[in-house]
């Protein structure tokens, strides 16, 4: 005998209709209503977060796309001849500084992928440049390759050689700029790509070995084809970063000689806070955003 749920017999179909909604809404009832007690709580406690966002980061870019649809901002800007040398020399230390730093970090990667105690060691050496501090690194570069009393003209003078005012001609001040960020962050990068050679099977190179394959082969159709998509990865993530570099350029060359040395965020600067130019400073940037976001969209795409 079946009984139902007001405890009178009951036959085997009339038992479900009875009792199904009263376990349903008991097990809905009390969901619904701690999802919405939490999801209120945490807008609560995000709203300060939130506020700063909109105050600090949306409105601004509101702000600046508002101002940078005037058109004759970019007809000023372009007139300008130190903006069209800051397009060539955005362009050369973007260009320089990614391609040669990843290049000698995915061929640096192999040395240090090497398991020896020797290799550990230099390991930790060669990571330091990358845990000094940016201002003290480029003070350092300044002050030795300083025309008066840097070190590189005091070894040069010793050898029997000129000095030379390194930071004082442009091809020599933005080479320095380049030699520095490559020896700054290089480091870091060789880092990526070696735990990148870490993931790649040991069994494909052993198979090489047992082919008789050379070094440069197994370079070639192994490691080159599984670290392919990682190498244009760190490229891209690194020319966004070097894009918006300011202030090894700032502090290295602060744009001189004659405004010759300046890249697009440091003459962005120049524009805004030392002429006065809120809206050339804003054209530049915006100059600068559409290959940004090229980047990031091929970035995006490659994660995927």
């Amino acid at each position: 005998m079946w009984v139902g749920a007001t405890g009178a017999p009951a036959g085997r179909e009339s038992l479900m209709p009875q009792t199904t909604p009263v376990i349903v809404a008991s097990i809905a009832t009390p969901r619904r209503e701690p999802w919405a007690r939490k999801t209120a709580l945490g807008l609560v406690f995000c709203a300060p977060l939130i506020l700063i966002f909109l105050v600090l980061v949306i409105y601004p870019m509101i702000y600046e796309v508002y101002l940078g649809l005037d058109w004759e901002i970019y007809t000023s800007i372009f007139s300008d001849p130190i903006f069209i040398q800051t397009l060539w020399n955005t362009v050369i230390f973007v260009g320089l500084a990614v391609n040669v730093k990843m290049f000698l970090a995915l061929l640096l990667s192999a040395l240090f992928s090497t398991e020896h105690r020797v290799t550990r060691i230099l390991g930790g050496i060669f990571l330091l440049p990358w845990a000094i501090p940016a201002l003290p690194g480029i003070l350092s570069f300044r002050w030795m390759l300083n025309g008066q009393w840097g070190i590189v003209n005091k070894i040069l003078n010793d050898l029997g050689f000129a000095g030379y005012p390194w930071l004082v001609r442009r091809p020599t001040a933005l080479a320095a700029a380049i030699v520095y960020h490559i020896w700054k962050y290089l480091p870091f990068w060789t880092l990526i790509f070696v735990a990148g050679r870490r993931g790649i099977p040991k069994e494909l190179y052993e198979a090489g070995d047992i082919d008789g394959a050379p070094p440069f082969q197994k370079f070639r159709y192994i490691t080159l084809p599984m670290l392919r998509n990682l190498y244009l990865i760190c490229c891209l993530l690194s020319m966004v970063f070097t894009l918006g570099d300011f202030v090894i350029i700032k502090i290295m060359t602060g744009g001189a000689p004659g405004d010759s040395t300046h890249v697009l965020a440091t003459l962005a600067y120049r524009y805004t806070f030392q002429m006065g130019k809120i809206d050339w400073g804003i054209g530049t940037f915006i100059t600068a955003l559409p290959i940004t976001l090229l980047f990031i969209f091929i970035l995006i795409r490659k994660i995927k």
